[in-house]
């Protein structure tokens, strides 16, 4: 074997063989030789794996390769196999990870498959009928739940000595084999299918591993909001779990149940299985003993020689490999006791046998526990203390069962006005400082309960006994206890008769008083969680206890995974499981260890130890990786060289050649093995039967060390910022006078600040953990936690600094000096010192407390050297250079900012206290910085009064005006400063620009003018951009930089009449609103729009609130100068919508108002000309509720003038009409042609001299009185035409719209307003090139309308606008290529409405829709709709004529010049030469 290796510290060329050396040696701590393991040649190993008496290797390729003895290989017969041999089976599958039991192996592929072979006694390698597997044997786990059954793919797996555990993608556990230690329900074994641990489903499983017969997992803690409820009564026995004892001088409230048995007795039949209890109860843990049938299986209660109760079967105590027979479960009854079956005991019953049960307790009762020490399982019984009667109860902030509520108004009403109070400070939930203690026991009570009663001490004994320990409640037993650094547990207790109290105990409760226990720990769900290994852990355990190696206080198998309380909060990241002890690492580098200590293999001196405890290692040493052997441990640690040292703890080989009871010893706390300084940088150990592996890497250019100093360096400062969060923060949030001597806002700030700490040391443990598992794998630069989440990082240390430096501002570290506060960092001033690294003790405690809390601070620089360090180690055209370089560069920068916004802070504090007068109070806020200030007389008001005193300050987000004891304060983001010359303007200053103020400052001399107007720019410009880092006295290295003179930013008015106290927020341009934005006043008003020199211009929206009917006016449209103007729609609250043209926010010009609540059924509706929002000229009104529609001139809103009225009833009206009445001469024609022309008067009544004119001809000359329909009064003559031939002339027929209303007289305001868009003052009268420029702009401002709403337009009408902004050619003889372009432009431009023509087009297709649909479809008026078309073409081609003036004439010899002009809106005669006839003007 090789030995010979060179020392870590000599740097060797890079190259094969470098990486993952394997190293091996025999257990003990003395004497050791280690020997690289041969056959590997430059293979890189990467995981290694270790059984009794075999080990298995994971290369880097994905190869695996086995060693040892492997008498299940065909042929080997037990032969040691000293060189690794891969496994034929598993070549051409890359193998991602490997396990090692006792006596069988395991492998997972990429593609999540297992592989297992070895021995199969037990069916540990899940193949039926074969034992041992030979050679790896695919494993199918498959969800049988699912439909069809899906395949589970597998990320680890862990082995035992019978049994296997897997890992899934989704976190979740299966397992087979046989034993307890499955964690399956079932009394049948082997186990050959994998079944799934339904008892950790629905939990987020990280880390699973296996000893001989018990199994461990980490799993993340459940969010508290998913927690589950805890039943009022025990599952099994029926008791509650929450109890009341009244004492002599107390009263306890506890939920310290626990059920009388650790095993319950119930039939053995499959149909007679309990369920699984919903608490932690260890009562649900039964043990089936299936061993001799010769021999009884007899239930034994026993205690070891340390006085720890032991309760096991006579099969427990056999522990060899073969005894496969010896299984626990919950459903399992001896079939045979004394020879009898057990009686059944009724359904009914709180216990499955009551007989037994009271043999139980008989044996328990009888057994003194006056002698257990600190290291037994049962309950000192510690008086709590009495308080004054008249103390208010406190009940913790915390998530408590309805049970818990009841017992605590039970006890209130016996106790009357009497008090309960805390015991001593811990943790915030109510069931943790409950204690467990049960007066009466009835039948069935737990075991510790009986030893309390055992108990004979006197108060002195149970006082000096409970400073000794602390109590530490776990999930199973109630009686656990710890040592007394790990903190106490608190009793709410009810003074009963308040007897005679231990003065200790009362200064006791009077300390936990004056301090509240804040939880600082993030909460589970935090944004690194996904990204970093998580710390809100919890640690699983079941299977085989005897030796306590589950950790729950007792040595009680367990058939389901139970939590193991006491670590819950231990933030564990790794956890090792030896034959029959267990190991967990915490993210502080401590290891808890428990289970049997035979060997001194936990690191401690408590034997055995059934509770989590600290092992013992040397001050400084921090532990990050671990391995547990058969009766060994070892553990990976960072030493102060930064070169990996091993401890090593258990038992050890002393003599080769001795007696078996000379051969082996045992370390008595853990030795570090110096011979580790020859393996190189250790990156793994492990540990397994009698022998120790070590996987190591050579420093190649410095690489490998580069990596283990920033983990040690990690993992350093983690520890350090926990202490800080322990030892001072989290005393300090809970002092109860902290609000009252810093503050309200103080107080909040020294939250958010320990908050942020906490978060950022969350963070610097989840990086410790991730650099860990960094180490113990491939070490990718690319897969660096500093890289692939450098944003992470950066912002958190931001975050964090800018609430110190807040904190600091507002002088919290001052108000922390002060006497109140001040003794509680006296008691800890050296400590202080010690961690905020100060050698001077004679520094101010404020100043000790800056440079401890801006601490962190320094990591980022060193990220940044090391980051620096490791990116030498490659090529500068490599991908990892360039990305180590750039996130150096990142580390370094932050580091710098974040060492500048502390000297702001400090500059900014220093400014505070010489601050004179009130206005402190007002200006002082957390985040504001001072930049400069001219108390010097530096800078001065132009035109200020004699006797005045301006004040002007500087900060990062506003200038300050201070005069006496006012100010005033202008927003940074709305501020304009611009240097005057005298050569222009006659002096030296700087012209200040606010939305509602200008100024001018008059500078002491050039260098304050450059100073002051060079720290105003840049700290607009960076108020601007959102960037804190502004500039302050003595830096020079921030480049000058001249804000945008156009920007975006909030203000609120206050001067300005029309805008007082509205807020503005969007685009500014010299002091003033210019472009988009937001517009909003106190009343509710809101503009949403474009803006020009501080005024409404352009589109825009606008929203005004109408409080009498509680809803709101709307308008959308065109603004100019501050006005409605141009098109716009305006929808009235009163239902009431107007669609047209506005002027001087009145509606003027051409437009359409839709009266009624609802639009699509409104009862009357108005489309026409409107001026001076009065309807004026000719217009179109529908009252659709009387069923008739004007069609004619209006003044003021009242018809005056022509026009003509058609009803749903077919009559006809056309006149004059005045005053909104229909008056003078007239025509009335009805459906049948029944016609009257003569005088009407009020409304359509006939009134006068007038023909009715009859359907045959006969016709009625005279006086008419009277409406049609109701009945006429006729004065006159009757005539028959027929009958007289003189009169055939007056029979011809009346001609109809003579005193209509002209078609060309008709929507004049239409055309007028196309005319207006193409920038004419009159229809002809313009300039052309000036209508093609309005054209254009038309269109560029149509397109920015909708850019912001692109689903507004579609995508060929975004095409359709590209083509228009190509302007035909329109100056020169027209040829016939010409001609197509200018037609083809037309067509675009009459199919798109944001062109003027378009528009024109839309427009006149929506009036004559309105006129001559629904009730306008009279055929009396098809003679109007053909002149009206005719009037519409006849203006159409006026403005084609107007765009393109060379146009031919009419007549001109170019084919259809007109045919496809405007569409079939033109009309013309054809002509037999082939020449197209232009429509004649008339």
């Amino acid at each position: 074997m090789e030995n010979q290796e060179k020392s870590s510290g000599e740097e060797e060329e890079g190259g094969p063989g470098e990486r993952g050396l394997v190293y091996t040696w025999k257990i003990g701590p003395s004497s050791i030789t280690p020997e690289r393991l041969p056959g590997l040649g430059t293979k890189a190993v990467l995981q290694a794996a270790l059984g009794t008496h075999h080990g298995v290797l994971l290369t880097e390729g994905g190869e695996v390769f086995s060693f040892g003895e492997q008498s299940w290989k065909q042929g080997s017969r037990g032969a040691q196999v000293t060189v690794p041999t891969p496994e034929q089976v598993l070549i051409g599958q890359r193998v991602i990870s490997v396990a090692a039991g006792s006596f069988h192996s395991g492998a997972v592929t990429e593609d999540g498959i297992a592989y297992m072979w070895g021995d199969n006694s037990a069916g540990q390698c899940a193949v039926a009928g074969v034992d041992p597997v030979p050679e790896p044997n695919p494993v199918t786990i498959s969800d049988l739940e699912t439909t069809p059954p899906q395949l589970i793919r597998i990320l680890s797996v862990a082995c035992g000595e019978q049994h296997t555990l897997a890992l899934s993608a989704h976190r979740e556990l299966w397992s087979w084999g046989s034993g307890c230690q499955l964690g399956l329900i079932t009394n049948s074994f082997p186990i050959i299918r994998p079944q799934k641990v339904e008892h950790l489903a629905g939990r987020v499983v990280l880390q699973v591993v296996c000893g001989s017969h018990h199994s461990l997992a980490v799993v993340q803690r459940l969010p508290p909001q998913e927690a589950k409820v805890v039943p009022e009564k025990c599952n099994h026995c029926n008791q509650l779990l929450i109890t009341m004892t009244d004492k002599e001088d107390h009263v306890i409230i506890s939920d310290s149940h626990y059920c009388p048995l650790g095993v319950a007795i119930v039939d053995s039949e499959p149909k007679q299985r309990s369920s699984t209890p919903d608490h932690n109860c260890s009562a649900s843990q039964l043990v089936q003993n299936s061993g001799d049938n010769k021999s009884s299986d007899t239930l034994k209660a026993s205690t070891d020689n340390n006085g720890t109760l032991a309760v096991a079967t006579d099969t427990d105590t056999d522990s060899n490999k073969g005894d496969a027979d010896s299984v626990e479960h919950p459903s399992a009854l001896p079939q045979e006791t004394g020879g009898k079956r057990c009686s059944l005991r009724p359904r009914n019953s709180p216990y499955p046998d009551e007989n037994e049960v009271k043999e139980y307790l008989k044996r328990l009762s009888d057994h003194s526990l006056a002698e257990h020490t600190a290291r037994s399982a049962s309950i000192s019984c510690v008086q709590a203390p009495a308080v004054a009667a008249d103390v208010q109860l406190t009940v913790p902030v915390a998530t408590v069962s309805s049970s818990i509520n009841n017992l605590v108004v039970s006890c209130a009403s016996v106790v009357g006005e009497k008090v309960a109070a805390t015991y001593e400070a811990g943790a915030l939930s109510l069931k943790k400082v409950m204690n467990y203690y049960y007066s009466n026991p009835p039948v069935g009570m737990a075991c510790s309960t009986v030893a309390i009663e055992g108990l004979k001490e006197t108060r002195e004994e149970q006082v000096k006994q409970e400073d000794s320990m602390q109590g530490k409640k776990s999930s199973s037993l109630g009686d656990i206890r710890e040592e007394e650094e790990e903190a106490g547990n608190r009793r709410l207790s009810l003074p009963g008769l308040l007897s005679q109290v231990s003065p200790r105990l009362l200064r006791r409760a009077g300390r936990a008083g004056r301090i509240r226990n804040v939880v600082l720990t993030p909460p589970s769900g935090m944004e690194a969680d996904p990204l970093l290994p998580s710390l809100q852990t919890e640690v699983w355990s079941w299977g085989r206890g005897k030796d306590g190696q589950l950790g729950h206080g007792d040595i009680l198998p367990r058939l389901q995974p139970l939590c193991i309380k006491s670590l819950s909060n231990k933030e564990v990241i790794q956890v090792a499981a030896g034959s029959c002890h267990s190991l967990a690492l915490t993210a502080k580098s401590q290891v808890y260890s428990w289970g049997s200590n035979s060997c001194g293999q936990l690191g401690h001196t408590e034997s055995p130890s059934t509770i989590p405890r600290l092992a013992k290692f040397p001050k400084d040493i921090r532990v990050w990786g671990l391995d547990a052997g058969e009766k060994h441990s070892v553990f990976l640690t960072d030493e102060p060289t930064l070169q990996p040292g091993i401890y090593y703890s258990g038992r050890e080989v002393l003599e080769e050649n001795s007696s078996p009871e000379e051969h082996y010893g045992f370390t008595h706390q853990p030795l570090l093995l110096p011979v580790c300084t020859k393996f190189g940088y250790i990156s793994s150990v492990y540990a397994g039967g009698q022998s120790c592996l070590t996987l190591a890497d050579r420093n190649v250019m410095g690489f490998i060390a580069g990596l283990h100093e920033l983990a040690s360096t990690e993992r350093e400062i983690y520890c350090k910022l926990s202490d800080v969060k322990c030892v001072f923060l989290r005393p300090l949030m809970g002092l109860d006078n902290m609000s009252s001597v810093l503050g309200p806002t103080a107080s909040q700030l020294l939250q958010e600040m320990a908050s942020r700490f906490s978060k950022l040391c969350y963070l610097t443990g989840q990086h410790g953990a991730s650099l860990s598992s960094f180490l113990h794998g491939a070490k990718e630069v690319k897969t660096l936690a500093l890289l692939e989440h450098a944003g992470l990082f950066l912002e958190s240390y931001k975050e964090y600094c800018s609430s110190v430096g807040n904190f600091h501002v507002m002088g919290g570290f001052q108000y922390l000096s002060k006497p109140a506060i001040c003794d509680f960092f006296s008691k800890t001033q050296h400590l202080l010192h010690g961690l905020a690294e100060i050698n001077n003790e004679d520094i101010p405690l404020s100043e000790a407390l800056i440079t401890l809390f801006y601490l962190p601070v320094k990591r980022l620089y060193e990220y940044a050297q090391v980051l620096l360090k490791l990116a030498t180690c490659f090529e500068v055209t490599t991908v990892e250079y360039q990305k180590l370089q750039d996130s150096s560069s990142k580390y370094e920068a932050l580091a710098i900012h974040l060492r500048r916004r502390r000297k702001e802070a400090e500059y900014t504090f220093g400014f505070w206290r010489t601050f004179p007068g009130k206005m402190t109070d007002s200006l002082r806020k957390p985040d504001r910085r001072l930049i400069c200030e001219s108390s010097n007389k530096g800078l001065t008001l132009q035109h200020a009064g004699r006797f005045s005193v301006n004040w002007f300050i500087l900060f990062n987000d506003a200038l300050v005006h201070a005069q006496f004891s006012t100010h005033h304060i202008f927003p940074l983001s709305t501020l304009w400063v611009e240097p005057m010359s005298e050569e222009t303007n006659g002096m030296s200053g700087l012209k200040v620009t606010s939305p509602e103020e200008q100024f001018t400052l008059i500078p002491s001399s050039p260098h304050e003018k450059t100073k002051w107007l060079r720290a105003i720019n840049q700290a607009v410009d960076q108020a601007l951009k959102g960037n804190p880092d502004a500039l302050f006295p003595g830096n020079e290295s921030v480049q000058r930089q001249d804000p945008p003179f156009s920007r975006t930013a909030t203000y609120t008015f206050y001067k300005d009449p029309r805008l007082k106290d509205a807020t503005y927020a969007g685009r500014w341009l010299a002091g003033k609103p210019h472009g988009k934005g937001l517009l909003k006043w106190p009343d509710g008003r809101m503009y949403s729009g474009t803006f020009k020199n501080g005024l409404e211009d352009g589109y825009g929206e606008l929203t005004v609130p109408n409080k009498t009917l509680n809803k709101v006016d709307h308008y959308q449209g065109h603004w100019k100068e501050g006005r409605m103007h141009g098109y716009g729609i305006y929808s009235f609250a009163t239902g009431e919508v107007y669609e047209g043209s506005f002027q001087d926010n009145m509606r003027h010009g051409h437009g359409l108002l839709r009266s009624g609540k609802l639009t699509s059924s409104s009862p009357s509706m108005f489309i026409g000309r409107w001026v001076q929002d009065r309807k004026t000229g000719y217009g179109v009104f529908d009252d659709i509720t009387r069923g008739e529609k004007y069609m004619g001139m209006w003044q003021d809103d009242l018809r005056q003038g022509n026009g003509l009225i058609v009803t749903q009833f077919g009559l006809y009206y056309e006149g004059n009409f005045s005053l909104s009445k229909m008056m003078g001469n007239g025509i009335l024609l009805t459906e049948d042609d029944t016609c009257y022309e003569g005088e009407f008067s009020d409304d359509w009544t006939l009134n006068g001299k007038g023909t009715l004119t009859m359907v045959n001809g006969d016709y009625i000359e005279g006086t008419f009185s009277g409406q049609w329909g109701t009945g006429l009064k006729i004065t006159g003559t009757y005539f028959k035409p027929s009958l007289y031939e003189t009169d055939k002339e007056k029979t011809k027929v009346t001609k109809l719209g003579k005193m209509a209303v002209s078609s060309d007289e008709k929507w004049k305001a239409v055309f007028e307003e196309c005319w207006s868009q193409l920038g004419c003052e009159s229809p002809g009268q313009g300039e052309v090139w000036k209508a093609w420029d309005s054209i254009a702009v038309a269109l560029t401002t149509s397109r920015r309308q909708y850019k912001d709403s692109p689903d507004l337009m579609s995508r060929s009408h975004t095409q359709t606008l590209e083509s228009l902004e190509v302007i035909p050619q329109h100056i020169g003889p027209v040829t016939l290529e010409k001609y197509e372009n200018i037609k083809k432009y037309l067509i675009k431009a009459c199919d798109t409405p944001l062109h003027p023509l378009g528009r024109l087009v839309e427009t006149l297709v929506a009036v004559y829709r309105m006129t001559y649909v629904g009730v306008g479809a009279n055929r009396r008026l098809l003679q109007e709709a053909v002149k009206e078309i005719k009037s519409y073409l006849k203006q159409i081609f006026q403005l084609v004529r107007f765009l393109f003036p060379d146009l031919p004439e009419e007549g001109s010899v170019i084919p259809f010049i007109c045919t496809e002009l405007c569409g079939n809106k033109l009309q013309g005669n054809e002509e037999t030469d082939s020449r197209s006839q232009s429509p004649l003007p008339g």
